[in-house]
């Protein structure tokens, strides 16, 4: 089992990264965002991932995945679908120089108004996006967050069921359940044995609002504690398991401007040990 984190969470630039992947004694991260910009994408220079790389290099730093834009937040269903095949091509090419597997993909900001397009179209999507994956012996990791395909764990299942390929994967993130307002029990039931990877947040219910609130793990309302319990435990879970804290920093608020470097690094190492609490406690 490797434990690490989406390491933009911990400073905005790829050594103070490393520096606090260090401290807490991991010897690998998950890369996204370097000095704002993320590493997956066109709009990342080649001088900039060969600065990314030498920095790993010289940590002996080794790299669980990619967090890509592909399908994310930023990006509508009905949007133009060629900046993601540019992304993955290029973002596989930098994977495999790495030696990492796993891209982290959402299935983009649906339309509400047409549900059934939005569905179709996504599917049709990643049968492309997953014919450069197989090419690339790279793994497209579908998180349950933005679009059609992270709705619910059957959406989850049915994509992965229509794309048919082993070269896409699941992603379960612990705290969009709760940000999305699902139950969390069940939807760990649904998800039970069919994901490769794990992010981990946590998060309260909102009340009065309805909006949800961002905190340490397990100190929110996703059961994190006794879900990871049992996918180590009893699943025997042996995979990634990556911290996406959003306590100091949320890229798509960007919340990274708004705090002080001081405040994400030490965030980041608090979630960072609280987890390891957990993990040792099971």
């Amino acid at each position: 089992m490797i434990i690490t984190g989406i390491s933009d969470e911990a400073g905005k630039n790829i050594k103070t990264q490393i520096k606090a992947h260090k401290e807490l004694g991991w010897n690998a991260l998950e890369l996204r965002l370097h000095n704002g910009v993320n590493a997956s994408t066109t709009d990342f220079t080649d001088k900039a991932f060969d600065e990314v790389r030498r920095a790993l290099d010289d940590a002996e730093m080794e790299v669980t995945g990619f967090s890509s834009a592909i399908g994310n937040w930023s990006r509508n269903i009905r949007g133009d679908f060629s900046i993601d095949i540019n992304d993955l091509k290029i973002a596989a090419k930098r994977m495999n120089i790495l030696g990492t597997k796993y891209i982290r993909t959402m299935t983009w900001v649906p339309d509400r108004d047409d549900l059934l397009y939005t569905r179709n179209e996504a599917i049709r999507r990643y049968k492309e996006l997953v014919k450069i994956a197989e090419d690339e012996g790279i793994l497209l990791a579908h998180e349950n967050c933005e679009g059609w395909g992270g709705f619910s764990p059957k959406n989850m299942l049915e994509l992965k069921s229509e794309v048919d390929s082993p070269n896409l994967v699941l992603l379960y993130d612990t705290g969009n359940v709760v940000s999305h307002g699902d139950d969390p029990e069940e939807f760990f039931k649904g998800i039970r044995g069919h994901f490769d990877y794990i992010h981990i947040k946590d998060a309260v219910f909102g009340k009065d609002s309805g909006e949800h609130t961002f905190t340490y793990c397990g100190e929110g309302d996703g059961n994190l504690p006794e879900i990871l319990r049992r996918v180590i435990k009893e699943d025997g879970y042996n995979g990634v398991i990556s911290i996406e804290p959003h306590v100091a920093a949320i890229v798509h608020m960007g919340s990274p401007s708004a705090n002080s470097d001081e405040l994400m690094y030490s965030s980041y190492i608090e979630y960072g040990r609280k987890l390891e609490k957990i993990l040792a406690n099971i």
